[in-house]
């Protein structure tokens, strides 16, 4: 049986960037409505699987589906504050990667 596909073969594009010194920010893009719907149906971007795959409380995690931009928008805890000396990425540029990987079923 084939792999399903990841978040990344159906977007146009994946980026993260900062939310503040304290937040992380992914963004989800979308080529067109039906991407969008079927990314949103999948239920792979939930605050649970999100927790999960970046090791943060599912309650702090925040998912925002935008239709009208075909967006869909995740705000999680950074592990480390931006800059402090466990931070080892300090514009989040790299962050996006674990969600773009991440599978729909």
């Amino acid at each position: 049986m084939p792999e399903s596909p990841t978040v990344s073969d159906i977007a146009s594009y994946v980026r993260a960037k900062n939310a503040g010194p304290f937040w992380t920010t992914i963004d989800i893009f979308l080529p067109d409505d039906a991407a969008f719907t079927t990314l949103v149906n999948s239920s792979a971007i939930t605050a649970e699987r999100v927790g999960e795959r970046y090791r943060v409380d599912p309650a702090d995690v925040r998912v925002f589906e935008l239709p009208e931009l075909r967006v869909v928008k995740v705000s999680l805890p950074r592990r480390a504050p931006q800059g402090g000396l466990h931070d080892r990425d300090l514009h989040s540029g790299q962050q996006h990667v674990p969600l773009a990987t991440m599978r729909l079923a």
